[in-house]
């Protein structure tokens, strides 16, 4: 069932961009768009990974040059039954996390600098078992087509502008279709990443909280990075907006238009999960409110920070 859900969507997707292509270049225009969908998602499928690293600058890591944070995630890779994926790092203040690969046997895990310096180690293997999560259920290769499709529309929507023709007999028509390109088009992209992503999110917060046995870790990871992630500059999102779903938090929080639910019903979630499983409570630190950054002690540092900071 998922994988017909991913095919539909897909084909949504891909049938969309044809239609843009129609109203912006006729039938001409619908087989190109056909064509230009086509190679996207076959050279997404084959190059996913790459594809993702690549957009981030994300360097490998092994054993000898990152060995804590390695050695967290291949322990994790181990508590869920996947093979141990590539780890990479992201030399970037924001913190954030994703994961890609056409398939656990080809898969890549991510994190940035800013996120190892924030969060304590139980909290750090809350996030990447998250990740892992989305590896274990197969959500990377559909997070990445999607993102890439839809930048492609958003992408096309945007040539609407520079198609529009002097005829005047043709002049009404092409108004609409331009519109409809630049409004309309990209709405239907975002929606369409909504459905994927919110159920996803979900899906991977309950996987990653059984990998690493503390769904409050989680939690009190997800309430640390929400706020910065929106409040710290993203460079690759900025540039490529639709990227920002592929990310454990998004850049832009918001219940109506992000592609993630809303951090505080995750956190909910994971709450309930903590209760059920009989974990004890992680913050001992008093917080205004469930998004309110955790305090660090005084002068202590992250053991994963790779700048090894105080």
């Amino acid at each position: 069932m998922n994988g017909l859900k991913t095919t539909m969507l897909l084909a949504a997707l891909t049938a969309l961009l044809m239609g843009l292509g129609y109203m912006l270049g006729g039938s001409g225009g619908a087989i190109i768009a056909l064509m230009v969908a086509a190679g996207m998602n076959l050279v997404t499928f084959w190059n996913a990974d790459k594809i993702v690293l690549s957009m981030h600058n994300a360097r490998e890591v092994d054993a000898s040059s990152a060995p804590e944070f390695y050695g967290l995630v291949r322990d994790l890779a181990q508590r869920a039954g996947l093979p141990m994926p590539r780890v990479y790092l992201i030399d970037q203040p924001a913190p954030n996390a994703f994961a890609t690969g056409r398939d656990p046997d080809h898969a890549a895990v991510a994190a940035t600098t800013g996120l190892l310096a924030m969060l304590n180690r139980d909290e750090v293997a809350g996030v990447m078992a998250h990740e892992l999560a989305h590896v274990q259920n197969r959500d990377t290769l559909i997070m990445t087509m999607v993102a890439t499709i839809a930048g492609a529309i958003s992408m096309l929507a945007n040539f609407g502008l520079f198609f529009r023709s002097g005829d005047s007999q043709n002049g009404h028509g092409n108004m609409i279709a331009t519109i409809l390109a630049v409004i309309v088009a990209p709405f239907a992209a975002m929606i369409v990443q909504m459905a994927i992503s919110r159920h996803r999110e979900y899906g991977a917060d309950a996987g990653g909280a059984k990998i690493s046995g503390n769904p409050r870790a989680l939690a009190s990871a997800l309430a640390k990075i929400a706020g910065q992630a929106e409040r710290i500059p993203n460079p690759v999102a900025q540039r490529n907006p639709a990227a920002a779903q592929l990310y454990i938090v998004p850049t832009h929080v918001s219940e109506l238009f992000s592609t993630h639910p809303a951090t505080e019903k995750r956190i909910a979630a994971l709450e309930g999960m903590a209760v059920h499983m009989g974990t004890s409570a992680l913050h001992t630190t008093p917080r205004a409110s469930a998004l309110s950054p955790v305090a660090p002690p005084p002068r202590r540092r992250s053991a994963l920070d790779p700048h090894g900071r105080d």
